[in-house]
């Protein structure tokens, strides 16, 4: 309207060529102000105001998201840290030297929860299983899968309900770390911040193991393993196409499939596992076919309990402990103890059997059974019977008989009397009441004959014997105020089957014992510890690899020795090869007689059997030492062809007992090396004794003493050794040196 008033109006030409060059000027102005100040500023214009809102609109965005970013990195600050340490928890597992479980304790809330490692320990074919039904991407994402994700949400879309939940196995694993009460989205949207947490703190294989333990299968069963004992009785190491579908399905309704009380809904969801595996190509239709014939477990099995003395011992050692690992072997662990559970029920309702098994190269115990039954309250089965202490019988005889072999007076071949005898007031008497007159050493120890091995510790020394015994890793118990004395021989002294074995274990070892092992640790520092001559050992085990076997056992292939206590109150049999030593104890927890229950009868043929459930043909025994004396009596010295005790070397007239007179007991001998690096000879000088004078280094013979007393020998070599000199009576004298 203003431009048409304008041009009705008259104007004079000088106005209007003014107000035309104002408009110009005006407008060119205009227009480079529009487009830039001289400050380079943009002036207001109407473009300028637009570019304004824009500018407002995406600053109230920028502050908006700012505000969103922070309430949730807020509310993820507020979830606290992954509770990493409670999903870690499990149950305390005892495992064997090759990784076999022995035994599992629940947790203190009664749940089992065993540790899995996917690597080792499941079945590839269970893995396989479960990535195509669970998560076909897991090495894929970074815990949340955006294409699982968005399948779930199309498939809820077009169908009206939950087909899948499109969750990974990151994000069931969040679920079961912080369980939910009901499906939400806040739930949800907790589930994928624990997820990308779980994946930036752990690696895919932690991750796959933690949820292979967490995973609920129902009742009190978490974790593949638990699931996998408790319903099939195997590890799930090696599982059937059946069993690796049927532990897919279970945790995903894990109340609603328990197997022992909803197994038809078990199987259904076990089938409907296989039935998606065909579709995608993962089994061939025949092999789902075939796994679906297979029928569902109805019942769970026990979780195993072997060696349940040496796991309770074990875990009452190793405290807080997940995982403890043993020496023990879970195969020959259960065969003894199914054959001392036969034994004992054998035996008699209140006896029991325990049984120990020793590796004799590295002192490993290989089985250990402390009892008949754990659970029998009659037979006391929860009181490990290798560690009481009880009286050895004659179980200590082939100790004395190796001490009398060290110190050089008595041979195996040597001649020994077996007749009445009194020594004070103490006058020992054979098992069988009888007297065998005069026998061969060997004979009297394979016949376990009392008086000669009552006269031998006579000669070598009660506190001899017991000081070199606690020396070589043993704690005897003597009754309160009492010291070593010749009953000890005899059964007079307490013990443990577990000792009494370690130190037979030495005398395979030729002479020398270790402590024994059973918990494995990440150092090993036990040292070697001595118990008799190299010599002396292996006479001993050639000695007891002939006594005569129970009527199921083989000659000459198990060396043994059997023992039975005052009153018939314990049966003893320790008996080992060239690889294992074996320890059989019978009798009752409680002390009392059994009558009729000896050694030989009652625990040899366990021994045996021992043996032979090992399933191993028995290893020769190690080869003599250089330079052990072996012969017939005819061709012993004569002062080692009959033994003679301490009451017949009494002297008459001007006769003395042999004195070694060079070189010193406890000195040491500096021998010079002579050419072709043996040592120079050594000289023996004897004052004393009655001709012949017999010579022997660590007992073994070194020839006679001439009339001038004194004889040249061979060094043993650098070290300690010993050296007796024993006359013509058998009376004897021993030092003991060490040569450099």
């Amino acid at each position: 309207m203003s431009g048409i008033e304008n041009q009705q109006q008259p104007s004079s030409p000088g106005k209007s060529a003014k107000r035309v060059f104002a408009q110009m000027t005006r407008g060119s102005t205009s227009a480079a102000a529009a487009k830039e100040d001289v400050d380079g500023r943009v002036k207001p214009g109407h473009d300028g105001w637009k570019k304004r809102i824009a500018l407002h609109a995406i600053a109230c965005i920028a502050v908006v998201l700012i505000i969103t970013a922070g309430a949730l990195g807020a509310w993820v600050v507020s979830l606290g840290p992954l509770p990493l340490d409670k999903a870690k928890q499990v149950s305390t597992t005892v495992i064997d030297r090759n990784g076999k479980l022995l035994r599992a304790y629940a947790m203190a809330d009664g749940r089992w929860r065993l540790p899995a490692d996917a690597k080792a320990s499941v079945d590839p074919t269970y893995l396989k299983l479960l990535f195509a039904y669970e998560d076909k991407r897991f090495y894929e994402h970074h815990g949340v899968d955006p294409l699982a994700l968005a399948r779930a949400a199309f498939q809820l879309g077009t169908s009206g309900h939950i087909v899948s939940g499109g969750s990974t196995i990151t994000m069931q694993l969040a679920r079961l770390m912080e369980p939910r009460q009901q499906r939400s989205v806040y739930a949800k949207l907790r589930q994928m911040v624990r997820a990308v947490e779980l994946e930036q703190q752990l690696s895919k294989e932690q991750i796959l193991d933690l949820y292979l333990a967490l995973a609920p299968f129902g009742g009190n069963l978490e974790g593949v393993r638990a699931a996998s004992i408790a319903y099939f009785g195997k590890e799930p190491k090696r599982l059937s196409l059946a069993e690796a579908a049927l532990l897919v399905a279970l945790p995903q309704s894990p109340e609603r499939r328990r197997l022992d009380r909803y197994p038809e809904a078990a199987h259904i969801a076990r089938d409907r596992v296989l039935d998606r595996m065909v579709e995608d190509g993962v089994v061939s239709q025949e092999d789902a076919t075939q796994a679906k014939a297979t029928a569902v477990p109805k019942m769970r099995k026990q979780i195993p309990i072997l060696a349940p003395h040496s796991a309770d011992q074990a875990v009452a050692t190793m405290k807080d402990t997940p995982v403890i690992k043993l020496t023990l072997d879970a195969t020959l662990q259960r065969n003894l103890e199914a054959l001392a559970h036969d034994r004992a029920i054998a035996q008699g309702p209140d006896v029991s059997v325990a049984i120990i098994a020793i590796d004799n190269q590295s002192g490993d115990v290989l089985a250990r059974v402390g009892s008949a039954d754990y659970f029998d309250d009659r037979r006391a089965g929860q009181v490990d019977m290798t560690r009481a202490v009880r009286s050895p019988g004659s179980t200590l005889k082939p100790f004395i008989y190796g001490l009398a072999f060290e110190d050089g007076f008595v041979h195996p071949d040597s001649l020994i009397e077996d007749r009445p005898i009194r020594f004070g007031s103490y006058a020992p008497e054979n098992f069988d009441m009888t007297f065998q007159g005069t026998v061969p050493v060997r004979k009297a120890l394979q016949l376990s004959l009392n008086v000669p091995a009552i006269a031998l510790l006579d000669r070598v020394g009660a506190s001899r014997l017991s000081s070199r015994l606690k020396q070589a890793g043993t704690s005897l118990v003597l009754p309160k105020d009492e010291t070593p004395g010749l009953a000890m021989g005899l059964g007079g002294v307490g013990v443990t089957l577990q000792d009494l074995t370690q130190l037979y274990v030495g005398l395979p070892r030729l002479g020398a014992t270790r402590p024994l092992r059973e918990i494995v640790r990440d150092s090993d520092e036990r040292e070697t510890m001595r118990l008799m001559d190299q010599a002396a050992a292996w006479q001993v085990g050639n000695v007891l690899l002939g006594t005569p076997p129970p009527e199921n056992g083989v000659h000459n292939r198990i060396a043994f020795k059997t023992g039975t206590s005052y009153g018939y109150r314990d049966a003893w049999s320790v008996g080992f090869d060239g690889r294992i030593t074996i320890g059989v104890w019978v009798g009752r927890p409680d002390g009392a007689p059994v009558p009729g229950l000896v050694g030989r009868v009652s625990a040899a043929p366990i021994l045996f059997d021992a043996f032979a459930r090992t399933g191993k043909i028995p290893a020769a025994l190690p080869k003599p030492p250089k330079g052990v004396l072996v012969a017939s009596n005819a061709k012993l010295p004569p002062p080692l062809r009959r033994f003679r005790p301490l009451g017949e070397l009494v002297r008459s007239g001007s006769d003395q007992a042999p004195h070694i007179q060079f070189p010193l007991n406890g000195s040491r001998i500096d021998v010079d090396r002579s050419e072709g690096g043996r040592y120079a000879a050594m000289p023996v000088k004897v004052a004393g004794g009655v001709l012949p004078l017999t010579v022997l280094v660590n007992g073994v013979s070194a020839g006679d003493i001439d009339s001038r007393r004194q004889r040249l020998i061979d060094p043993p070599g650098p070290g300690f050794a010993r050296v007796t000199v024993i006359d013509a009576t058998g009376a004897a004298d021993t030092v003991v040196i060490r040569v450099q």
